[in-house]
């Protein structure tokens, strides 16, 4: 099939998304989480994981280790996908996020100007200001064997402007 035959040009009418890419490093006990700088337009002053945007000529497993590296200079192990989101954010364009996990072998990080990076235990993660699906996502995230399929999550907002969460499980 032809670049042609794809239909990329036909998006009058349809809902585009924005392809990102999150992941959730952990060593031992801990996951590494970042607080965003006080200056980024998205979830300033909130923790996430570590990731950002796909690039044209990459896939999402490429975009986030290299977004790992770029932002934390860790080189990880054992990427696994375990969310697909589906952000509905009340816009013409929606964001679509790959979310990982993965395992780094040491701890050492670099500084970036995204924000500062923090080694959580997980059984504190609930007593930091997180990125708002997190606190309902991570967990199941983290606990998700080997070889289950990725969680689908649709994400939109109400009329008060807090996140309505629909979550799916593959079979």
């Amino acid at each position: 099939m032809g670049a042609v035959e794809q239909g990329a040009s036909a998006t009058e009418g349809r809902w585009l998304t924005i392809p990102r890419t999150l992941c959730f490093v952990q060593n031992g006990d801990d996951v590494l989480l970042m607080k965003r700088a006080a200056h980024k337009r998205v979830f300033p002053n909130r923790y996430n994981g570590v990731g950002g945007h796909v690039e044209r000529d990459e896939d999402p497993p490429t975009s986030v280790r290299r977004e790992i590296l770029e932002e934390t200079g860790l080189v990880v192990r054992d990427l696994r996908l375990r969310a697909i989101y589906h952000v509905d954010a009340g816009a013409d364009t929606g964001i679509v996020v790959y979310a990982f996990t993965a395992y780094s072998d040491n701890r050492n990080v670099v500084a970036n100007d995204e924000g500062s990076l923090h080694w959580i235990p997980r059984q504190q993660l609930g007593e930091y200001d997180l990125v708002d699906d997190l606190p309902i996502l991570l967990p199941r995230m983290l606990a998700m064997p080997t070889g289950v399929p990725p969680l689908f999550v649709h994400m939109s907002y109400d009329e008060r402007d807090h996140p309505v969460i629909q979550i799916t499980q593959a079979e």
